[in-house]
């Protein structure tokens, strides 16, 4: 019961995020516009701030990806165990620290604005979930698992890419999976540092009283978050061992 409800989720969540995109679009493009709502409210600009979000979660995603997954894999080798806690615990500040502070603190360190100033400390905010369930998801797998993938002669290299990643596979898609929502949530703060994205539009309707505008931009950046988690939902469900699903 519980999969046939996660699977009609599945299918149900993206219709339901588009329709309500489609109908706030509809009800703000047929409002009478002023000069402010124009400029922000028409489908080139809309357009560009969704991509350049969008670019902000994928470059986000590729750099926990590299850094949280590899990361993950070392602390759970028997040389590196000792480091495993005091590693989590610097993920974990990077995690409980307010999105904003890391962001600013980044730009002062690096005098600097743009894209990758907004990416990386938005990847440093992200980074837990994916080193954390790496971590956890290699561990869990049974050693004797592991015993017989070396009594048959595999080196431990063919056991971690034979037998423990396949395994730890499913958690490590939850916890990329937690990691895209937390970033395209935190992307919205990235106009701060001129990162571009949603957050533009959020910030434009606040400062100007333009409620229109902040509510599209609200709306479209929910719609992302959504997606990317619908996305990952996916993800779960069919690049999981078969032998797991």
């Amino acid at each position: 019961m519980a999969d046939r409800a996660d699977r009609i989720r599945l299918f149900a969540q993206p219709v339901v995020v588009l329709a309500v995109v489609a109908g706030v679009l509809v009800w703000a493009t047929t409002r009478q516009l002023d000069d402010i709502e124009q400029r922000n409210i028409n489908f080139p600009t809309l357009l560009e701030l969704t991509w350049q979000h969008l670019l902000l979660a994928i470059a986000v995603t590729a750099v926990v990806v590299l850094v949280g997954v590899p990361l993950g894999i070392v602390l759970t080798r028997r040389w590196a165990r000792f480091a495993a806690p005091v590693v989590l615990t610097l993920a974990n500040i990077g995690q409980a620290a307010p999105a904003i502070g890391v962001l600013v603190l980044f730009f002062l360190v690096t005098a600097s604005t743009g894209f990758w100033v907004a990416a990386l400390p938005i990847a440093l905010y992200s980074l837990l979930p994916v080193l954390r369930n790496t971590i956890v998801g290699i561990r869990q797998v049974d050693p004797t698992l592991c015993e017989a993938g070396r009594g048959i002669g595999m080196s431990a290299s063919a056991v971690l890419r034979r037998i423990e990643l396949p395994l730890a596979v499913p958690l490590i898609l939850a916890g990329l999976r937690t990691s895209l929502v937390l970033a395209v949530g935190t992307a919205t703060l990235a106009f701060f540092v001129a990162g571009g994205g949603l957050g533009v539009l959020i910030d434009t309707g606040d400062k100007l009283a333009r409620y229109s505008v902040l509510v599209v931009g609200a709306v479209l950046a929910m719609a992302l978050a959504l997606l990317v988690d619908w996305l990952g939902g996916l993800a779960e469900e069919f690049l999981g061992p078969k032998g797991l699903r």
